[in-house]
């Protein structure tokens, strides 16, 4: 087929008159805002039709020719009109001519690509908002005159709130759409300033049919917009306008995930911030939106919308529809809002209501591929191409490709190249190799094909769906005959169990069948655990350690009975259910954690983030940010945040060492650095609020906090586990006598810090349902339990120098500061190099520090015979630690090299290396602390104590005690 656009030149000649001063057909012919008419015109018989009835805009556009800088500012260009209009039959002409004129102007740019794809539809966008909140501003004080002004019961005049949904919220509108709106109003009352007093309600509905009017009427000048309102709470049935009060109370009882759906899109039209009502309706309907927990179960649902979709295209035979059909406009959206449900309340970067701003971040969330992504984004810009081209030829909502021939050569014409948007913010033309109406329609069908491989891959259809909802299993019928003794004893012979085992397995099955059918799981939930659980058991006893792994799974199960969406995302995601039998198989600790909180499921979705943990050093911007996510006011969900983020870095660090991706040495570092992130996070947040309560001490300067936190003990050893307690000293700097300022009470500065002290203990204790965050053991600031919670550095200098015990100057070996200025950090670094450096009678060391390990030894030590605890017997992980303890106090005065570190592994190399040990001394000592606290590690995985049998670890406890005997023999 020849590429032969429709011959507009006698619709040129029309025009002639029209121009200032008049020109012939010839000088027409010549100029080039002439060859660019002649092309537009032949895109768009809309456009023609306008310039027909508005010739005077071709004189104008002669010109100025209408391009991207002219099509804006649309609310001051018709405020500027609307000052002459006096009625409504004005103001409808007035609307009409406006909007006719405008998007005339916008078809030109378009057919031209003076445009790019995503600068038309936000053009489009802006325009519909300027005509739709003009509308309402001219008619408001109209309707006032009339009923009065709606007021609420403190006086306060009453504003109607229009939300624009769907692509008109999310700047994404067709050239001929339909826009959907929902009315609203802030509170109840009456109108005030009439002769008769209405109620508000009816005040907003008489306001609200007569916008509709407004906009959706047909004239001798057309419409401004076909105006759909189905998509407010009760559709056809509900009011036109509601209160907030009554939105609020519709969305939490009655909303479905359909209007969730919808609502992603949701933007207020004249959208003010500084706007109290605007704030409050975003606030109020946010949690509709956006669930605070990972959602799966919208998948189910939007698959039925789809489905329900498909049917419908098929009752009606409709086929190229390029929204609804395969592939079309209608899927990029489900994909990408599919995410948005499920996880923009955790992941606020996914609460944009354009597509195109969502896509990139689903790559950064490792959601879709690069590749995926990039895909999707160039189809969707070439089927939305190809709709506001078809739409605008005759401004008529259709997505249905063309059958005459002259649409048809428009088409390939228009989509042979186009311009969009780069990743810069720069427009770029991009081609296609289309020539004819053949090569336009394999084009096509390439875009929609790579949509729909997508599609299925993450959503599926109807028909897969119950495909694999209908694979065979023994266990189909489990929900239904879970406790019949034949029916788990026949299903259970097929796997030749021995007969213990099998009593024991049909105990454990029946056991969870009763406890379900006790709950109050609801119809949907059954449903899906219907589904899930034969799968479930297939694997569960295809599992060699199938006697130990079944009571923990179903377990879980049990938990999450009730909780629909978890049972979505293990039905949805198998992969995800086999890795939560695989590590719970490995770990009772990992399957107790996610039993206690199954919000860590959600970290089994991603096997890659699963075994790959952050590096430790980002854990600290990587928490912050995350707290980004909660407002800083809401101090229960940043504490639960907090916690959140602890369990599921603790899981993925767990996964990493079960797979032996982590050594147990970087499982540590992981461990340590997390809870020096979190502690970080918790000193911030227990300033801010002690702060805003009593100010903050004036002698701080700007961003200073003078405030130490000190790690000890494994913390500070950089040696922490996964069931260790957090060794802490607190530590501030303030001069004598400084108070508070800038809070609603003055007290003094050792005062303020002393309740910070207590804020941070208690966001670490407080028990949420995210339990509680760490065990904080301060027993080892000065003076112990009898001591301050906080300490001044100075007083603390003091007390290590003149007062402290030797197990005191013990500890402090393995003391470093986590948290504070550097300058305060330099000081106490300087106090402890200091304290270990000084002069010591080596006799009486030797002697105190033997003294304090019998001591502990004979109070901590529960090992009976035949056993050896790792921590606390002869030979274990205590006697190298007080090895290296004594070294470091014995040697420091001569080499204060050994004062640098504070974990073993590092002043074991020291001491090698200034020849306090023999390097093989040094190279065993390591070796040994290593390998136990390996064990202690896999033991915590697995749920046991650290005790082993005393058939364990034979040499590396004799050569500890060979040391210690060689160290501390009288």
């Amino acid at each position: 087929m020849p590429l032969t656009l429709p011959n507009v030149l006698p619709k040129l000649q029309a025009l002639l008159p029209h121009f200032s001063p008049p020109l012939s057909i010839d000088e027409l012919l010549a100029s080039p805002f002439a060859q660019q008419l002649q092309t537009a015109l032949s895109l768009s018989d809309f456009l023609s039709e306008v310039l027909h009835k508005q010739p005077h805009l071709v004189a104008q556009w002669a010109q100025l020719p209408p391009s991207l800088q002219t099509c804006t500012d649309y609310p001051a260009r018709l405020q500027a009109k609307l000052i002459a209009v006096e009625s409504e039959e004005q103001l409808h002409a007035l609307l009409r001519r406006f909007r006719n004129r405008e998007m005339a102007a916008l078809s030109f740019c378009q057919s031209l690509n003076l445009m790019t794809v995503e600068q038309t539809f936000t053009a489009l966008s802006q325009l519909a908002e300027s005509l739709i909140v003009a509308t309402r501003d001219w008619l408001y004080p109209k309707i006032c005159q009339e009923l009065g002004t709606p007021v609420n019961k403190c006086g306060q005049p009453q504003p109607l709130l229009i939300l624009g949904m769907g692509k008109l919220g999310g700047f994404e509108l067709n050239f001929s759409s339909d826009i959907d709106l929902i009315f609203t109003y802030p509170e109840k009352g009456e109108t005030v300033g009439a002769r008769r007093s209405v109620d508000n309600a009816q005040f907003f509905i008489r306001l609200a049919q007569r916008i509709i009017k407004a906009l959706d009427q047909h004239t001798i000048d057309g419409f401004v917009y076909r105006t759909d309102m189905r998509l407010r709470p009760f559709g056809d049935a509900g009011a036109l306008a509601l209160s907030f009060a009554a939105m609020e109370d519709y969305y939490q009882e009655q909303g479905r995930d359909w209007e969730r759906y919808a609502m992603i899109k949701a933007r207020l039209m004249g959208e003010d911030d500084s706007n109290p009502y605007h704030q409050q309706l975003k606030t109020m309907l946010k949690p509709f939106i956006y669930r605070r927990y990972i959602d799966f179960s919208v998948i189910q649902s939007l698959r039925d919308m789809k489905a329900m979709i498909e049917r419908e295209i098929r009752r009606r035979g409709l086929v190229d529809n390029i929204k609804l059909g395969a592939g079309g406009i209608r899927e990029v959206e489900f994909i990408v809002q599919v995410f948005q449900l499920i996880r923009g309340g955790r992941e606020p970067d996914l609460q944009h209501r354009s597509l195109l701003n969502v896509l990139p971040h689903l790559v950064r969330l490792n959601l879709i591929p690069t590749e995926e992504a990039q895909a999707l984004q160039a189809a969707y810009l070439f089927l939305r191409r190809v709709e506001n081209v078809l739409q605008a030829i005759n401004d008529q909502q259709t997505q249905l490709l063309p059958q005459n021939e002259q649409d048809k050569v428009r088409l390939v014409f228009a989509c042979r190249q186009f311009s969009v948007l780069n990743a810069a913010g720069e427009a770029e033309t991009i081609a296609y190799p289309i020539e004819d109406w053949d090569d336009f329609y394999r084009v096509l069908q390439q875009q929609q094909h790579s949509v729909r491989h997508v599609f299925k891959h993450l959503i599926g259809d109807e028909n897969e769906s119950q495909e694999e909802q209908s694979n065979d299993s023994i266990w189909n019928d489990f929900l239904h005959f879970g406790d019949n003794e034949d029916y788990l004893n026949s299903n259970l012979q097929t796997y030749s169990f021995s007969h213990e085992l099998q009593q024991t397995l049909q105990q454990t099955l029946a056991q969870f069948y009763r406890d379900t059918q006790r709950r109050q799981i609801g119809q949907r939930g059954r449903d899906v655990l219907n589904k899930l659980m034969p799968s479930l058991l297939d694997k569960l006893f295809a599992h060699e350690q199938v006697e130990s792994v079944l009571p923990k799974i179903l377990n879980i199960i049990s938990k999450i009975v009730t909780r629909t969406t978890y049972l979505e995302l293990l039905l949805e995601h198998p992969s995800a259910s086999a890795m939560l039998i695989r590590l719970s198989a490995a770990s009772p600790m990992i399957a107790e954690q996610i039993a206690n909180f199954p919000i860590l499921l959600d970290e089994l979705l991603d096997h890659k983030t699963l075994f790959n943990p952050p590096p430790f050093s980002e854990y600290r911007n990587t928490l912050k940010e995350y707290l980004m996510r909660i407002p800083q006011e809401d101090e229960e969900q940043q504490i639960d945040a907090l916690r959140q983020f602890k369990q599921a870095t603790l899981l993925r660090t767990a996964a990493a060492d079960i797979l032996e991706v982590l050594p147990v040495m970087k499982v540590s570092d992981h461990l340590t650095y997390l809870a020096e992130a979190i502690i970080s996070a918790v000193v911030n947040l227990a300033w801010q609020q002690t702060a805003q309560r009593f100010g903050t001490p004036q002698h701080l300067q700007d961003g200073q906090k003078n405030f130490l936190v000190i790690a000890y003990g494994k913390l500070g050893g950089i040696e922490l586990g996964y069931n260790s307690d957090l060794d802490l000293v607190f530590l501030y700097d303030a001069p004598t006598g400084s108070q508070t300022v800038g809070g609603k009470r003055s007290i003094d500065s050792s005062q303020f810090y002393l309740r910070l002290a207590q804020k941070i203990i208690s966001i670490f204790s407080i028990n949420t349902r995210a339990g509680i965050l760490y065990e904080v053991d301060m027993r080892l600031r000065p003076s112990g339990a009898a001591g301050l919670l906080v300490s001044s550095i100075n007083a603390f200098r003091q007390y290590q120098q003149q007062d402290a015990w030797t197990w005191e100057r013990q500890a402090l070996v393995r003391a470093r500061a986590i948290y504070g200025e550097t300058a305060l950090r330099q000081q106490f670094e300087q106090i402890r190099a200091d304290v270990l450096a000084t002069p010591r009678d080596l006799t009486l060391l030797k002697k105190e520090v033997r003294e304090m390990r019998e001591k502990m030894y004979e109070h901590l030590a529960e090992t009976q015979a035949g056993l050896f605890n790792i921590k606390t017997d002869a030979g274990g992980i205590t006697d190298i630690e007080f090895i290296a303890q004594y070294l470091v106090l014995a040697n420091t005065p001569q080499h204060p090299e050994l004062s640098r570190w504070s974990d073993n592994v590092r002043i074991f190399d020291s001491m090698a290396q200034s020849g306090v040990l023999s390097a093989e001394q040094a190279q065993r000592l390591k070796r040994c602390y290593v390998d136990l606290r390996n064990k202690i590690h896999h033991l915590n995985l697995i749920g046991k104590k650290s005790i082993v049998s005393d058939d364990q670890f034979v040499v590396e406890r004799a050569y500890v005690r060979e040391i210690w005997q060689l160290l501390f023999a009288d």
